[in-house]
C-alpha cells in the first residue's frame, strides 16, 4: 500500500477479533449483523492505524476482505463502506476541506492509488446534490483530477474498482486507510459554501460579459506563461512572466475601477484559495508564493503540516496567484534540472543546499520584478486616471477589505522564518536565473 503501510509492528499479533464481531462469520449473517461487525471491525482498523499496528491492521482488513468476497455478506458490506466513506466525505466538507484540498493531502500522506479511491468517494458523494447547489470551483476541482466519464448507476464505484481488478484485501486496505485518514482531519477555515447550499449565481448579462473577459484575459495570460515554461533561454522567460505580471496587474485595476464606477461591490468581496506548497524545498516555495501574493495584493497563511497556503484576495487576483506560481515552479524547477548536482571539495554531496539557496534566492529576486511590473502598471494607471485621485483610495479600500477577510478567516496568526541559504553558488544562481533580463511588457502586449 505504499505510503500508508510504512508503519511500525508492535509484536502484538492478533489472533481473533472481537467477540461481537465473531458472531457475523459462524454462519448466515443477517444484513444488520454484517453491517455491524463491518463498524466493530473499521474501530479495531483505526486503533490499529493510530498504534502503527501492521499486524493487527492486516487481521481486521483480511476479515473485512473475506466479508466483502462472500456472497451471502457482500452486499451488506460493500454497502456499509460505501455509506461510511460517504458520511466522511461529508463531514470533511462541513469542516472546511475542499476537493482539492482532499486529494492534496491523500497523495502527501499515503499515495497515488489512495488517491484513486478518494476521487472516486469525492465524486460519488458530490453527485448526490443538484449541480446548482454546488460551487462551480469544487466541481472544477473535481474535474482536474477526474476526467472520467461517470459510471453506471447500478454499480458502486467499490464493486467497480473490483471489477477492474483489484483484489478485496488490497480494496479494503486502501478504503481503511483513506477513511483513517477522513477521520483524523483538523477543521480548516470555510473558504465556500459546502455542497448543498450554494447557491445559483446571477446569470445577468453583465456578470456573463465580466466572465468572459475575463477568461479572455487569463487566456492570454496563460500563452505568456506557457512561452516562459517552454524557451531555454532564462532572458525570454523573464520577459514572458514580467508581461504576464504586468497584464495581470493591469486587468486587476481595470476590474476594481470598473466595479466602483458601476457603483457595486465585487459579487463575492474577497475570497479564499488554498494552493499546494509540496517538498522538497517547501520552504523557499512558500518564500515565492508569498511574494507572487504580494506583487497581487493579496495575502497568504502558510499551512506547512498540511501541504498548502491559503490566499486572500478577490477573484482576479486569485486568478494571478494560482497562474503565476505554478509557472514559476515549472521555470525553477527546469532551471535547476539544468544546473545538475553539487559536490563538496571532498565529494559529498551539496545538492540539496544549492537548491534550497538557490529557490531562495529565486523568490526573493522574483518577488522585487513582480513588484516592479505592478508598480509600473499602477503609475500608468495613476496618469491615466487624474494623478490618481481615483484609483489610491479604491485600492486602500480593496486592500483594507483583504486584511478583513484575512482576520476574520485567522484570527491568530504568526510570522515564520524560512531556513536561511546556506549555498553562495545557489544564491547567486538563482539570483542570475531571475534577473538575467531586463523585466518589462512587451509594447505590443496591451494591443
Amino acid at each position: 500500500m505504499g505510503k500508508a503501510r510504512r508503519r511500525q509492528r508492535q509484536g502484538t499479533e492478533r489472533s481473533t477479533c472481537d467477540p461481537r464481531t465473531q458472531a457475523a462469520f459462524e454462519g448466515p449473517a443477517s444484513d444488520e449483523e454484517t453491517r455491524s461487525a463491518l463498524h466493530g471491525l473499521l474501530t479495531e482498523a483505526f486503533d490499529a492505524l493510530d498504534h502503527w499496528d501492521e499486524h493487527g491492521l492486516d487481521f481486521v482488513a483480511a476479515t473485512m476482505a473475506a466479508l466483502c468476497a462472500s456472497p451471502s455478506t457482500r452486499r451488506a458490506a460493500v454497502l456499509t463502506l460505501l455509506d461510511s466513506t460517504t458520511t466522511a466525505t461529508t463531514h470533511a466538507w462541513q469542516i472546511g476541506w475542499q476537493p482539492a484540498d482532499l486529494h492534496r493531502l491523500v497523495g502527501r500522506r499515503l499515495g497515488a492509488p489512495e488517491q484513486g479511491v478518494v476521487v472516486d468517494v469525492m465524486a460519488h458523494e458530490l453527485g448526490q446534490y443538484a449541480p446548482a447547489t454546488v460551487d462551480a470551483r469544487w466541481l472544477a476541482q473535481l474535474r482536474e483530477v477526474d476526467d472520467r466519464p461517470p459510471g453506471p448507476r447500478s454499480t458502486t464505484w467499490i464493486e467497480a474498482r473490483r471489477a477492474a481488478g483489484t483484489d478485496w484485501f488490497t480494496l479494503v486496505s486502501q478504503v481503511i486507510t483513506v477513511l483513517h485518514l477522513l477521520a483524523r482531519l483538523p477543521t480548516l477555515e470555510h473558504l465556500t459554501p459546502v455542497p448543498g447550499e450554494a447557491l445559483p449565481g446571477p446569470g445577468q448579462p453583465e456578470a456573463a460579459g465580466a466572465a468572459a473577459v475575463d477568461e479572455r484575459i487569463l487566456s492570454r495570460v496563460r500563452m505568456l506563461l506557457a512561452k516562459a515554461e517552454s524557451t531555454t533561454f532564462e532572458a525570454e522567460a523573464a520577459t514572458f512572466t514580467a508581461g504576464a505580471q504586468s497584464l495581470m496587474a493591469r486587468h486587476s485595476i481595470d476590474a476594481a475601477l470598473l466595479t466602483q464606477r458601476a457603483d457595486r461591490t465585487d459579487r463575492d468581496g474577497p475570497r479564499g484559495r488554498r494552493i499546494g506548497i509540496d517538498n522538497p524545498y517547501d520552504g523557499p516555495k512558500a518564500v515565492l508564493l508569498q511574494a507572487v501574493v504580494s506583487a497581487n495584493r493579496c495575502r497568504m497563511v502558510w499551512s506547512r503540516e498540511l501541504g498548502f497556503g491559503t490566499v486572500v484576495g478577490f477573484e482576479a487576483d486569485l486568478d494571478a496567484v494560482e497562474l503565476l506560481f505554478t509557472s514559476l515552479l515549472v521555470q525553477a524547477t527546469r532551471t535547476l534540472a539544468a544546473a545538475g548536482s553539487r559536490s563538496t571539495l571532498h565529494g559529498g554531496s551539496r545538492t540539496r543546499s544549492f537548491r534550497q539557496s538557490f529557490l531562495a534566492a529565486f523568490a526573493d529576486r522574483i518577488g522585487e520584478r513582480l513588484h516592479e511590473a505592478t508598480a509600473r502598471e499602477e503609475e500608468a494607471a495613476f496618469a491615466a486616471n487624474a494623478g490618481g485621485r481615483e484609483l489610491v483610495p479604491l485600492l486602500a479600500a480593496r486592500a483594507e477589505q483583504v486584511d478583513e477577510a484575512l482576520g476574520t478567516w485567522f484570527p491568530e496568526v504568526r510570522q515564520t522564518r524560512v531556513s536561511a541559504a546556506r549555498d553562495a553558488e545557489g544564491w547567486h544562481s538563482g539570483r542570475t536565473a531571475a534577473d538575467r533580463a531586463q523585466l518589462g511588457a512587451s509594447p505590443r502586449l496591451g494591443a
